[in-house]
């Protein structure tokens, strides 16, 4: 098929949607499809050499606040109307609901083009972390009427696909997350990063990983880690990503080390290096960290929903807690300071979960979906 995502988000930026989608353009273009990947142009994507699996169109975008690595995608009905007129995608699959996104859908529909969408993020339960709480309905019929101008939703999970439902969002469908086994693995464990950390063998390592912004519950996070250092003193606290909230962060906690920005790749030695994982997030659609982490072989803790609740069997390789209990996550990340032989076991048994969850079997999975909604108008442009 010929291709067509729309997206506000992509590599080089790192977060999870753009990991996502930067991952299946790739394998998309591996399996033969014509991808073409719209984004918001970025002044430094003009020396950047091109992908050889699919194809890029810069469009117009603005920063977003607080986030000048991110693009705000304009409307661009018009130039895609164009574009598409003269050389039709079989489908358009739109990532995010922005201006870009949203104009995505005005446009194929227009042009009698199949149009899929994707469920990525909770903007509407955002609304209350930076104090908007009074945008909440709106934000939400925005999203469901962009999604529900689509011929299928896509969401991270079949928890979500309900929750959804019962919220008036049509025709859903799951797009799971893959993991890259090769990057995040045990084997990549080092003695020199753990010793740069002031860790030896037996130091209990405690990571997190994720944008340091208002919705990611940093404030459970640290008071966790305090009860941890309170019951253990021999706890270590890393804490890689950037964000709004790095600066605030590292003046309040200069006990933490604060490890910064790094690439998928490179980020894989800080998970295996580490010994445990403490989740605290709660507007998560999946949390690609979490099982990073177990895929990294680390003991983890978090809320018992979207990716927790797919993938940890509560004591066996993980302990999850239930969402409106944020002290039960504090004794749980207390449970793994203090008692090795628990934090052992659960570190052992952590990958095995995630064995079969590889990118590979994720896409040919949405590859399946993409062409079940496309088969029509493919075969009609196959007769015609």
């Amino acid at each position: 098929m010929k291709i067509a995502i729309v997206t506000e988000t992509f590599p080089p930026e790192i977060n999870g949607v753009a990991m996502t989608f930067g991952l299946i353009a790739r394998e998309l273009g591996r399996r033969g499809h014509a991808v073409t990947v719209y984004r918001p142009n970025r002044q430094d994507l003009a020396g950047r050499v091109p992908a050889p699996e699919f194809a890029e169109v810069p469009l117009p975008g603005l920063p977003i606040p607080g986030y000048p690595l991110l693009r705000l995608g304009l409307p661009a009905w018009g130039k895609l109307t164009r574009l598409w007129r003269a050389a039709p995608p079989d489908l358009v699959h739109v990532v995010t609901e922005g201006p870009l996104g949203a104009s995505a859908v005005t446009a194929a529909r227009k042009l009698g083009l199949p149009v899929t969408s994707s469920f990525h993020t909770n903007f509407h339960a955002y609304t209350s972390d930076y104090g908007f709480a009074l945008l909440h309905r709106a934000v939400l019929g925005w999203l469901r009427r962009v999604h529900n101008r689509t011929r299928r939703t896509f969401a991270p999970t079949a928890e979500l696909c309900g929750e959804l439902a019962a919220l008036g969002f049509r025709d859903l469908a799951v797009l799971s997350r893959g993991v890259n086994t090769g990057h995040f693995n045990p084997a990549r464990r080092s003695a020199d990063l753990r010793a740069s950390w002031g860790a030896d063998a037996t130091t209990p390592v405690v990571m997190h990983v994720g944008r340091m912004a208002a919705e990611k519950n940093y404030g459970l996070v640290f008071r966790t880690f305090a009860a941890m250092r309170a019951a253990n003193p021999r706890c270590r606290f890393v804490v890689a990503g950037e964000g709004p909230l790095k600066a605030q962060l590292q003046r309040e906690h200069p006990d933490c080390i604060f490890a910064g920005f790094y690439s998928r790749e490179e980020i894989g030695r800080h998970y295996a290096s580490a010994d445990i994982y403490i989740h605290a997030s709660l507007t998560e659609t999946f949390g690609n960290v979490l099982t990073e982490a177990m895929a990294s072989g680390l003991a983890v803790a978090g809320f018992d929903y979207a990716a927790a609740r797919q993938f940890i069997r509560n004591g066996e390789n993980g302990l999850t807690v239930p969402c409106d209990q944020p002290d039960a996550l504090v004794a749980a990340g207390v449970r793994l300071a203090t008692d090795e032989a628990l934090r052992q076991r659960l570190r052992n048994k952590a990958r095995r979960a995630l064995e079969d969850q590889s990118w590979e079997n994720v896409v040919a999975r949405f590859e399946a979906d993409l062409l079940a909604v496309a088969r029509p108008a493919v075969a009609d442009a196959v007769t015609a």
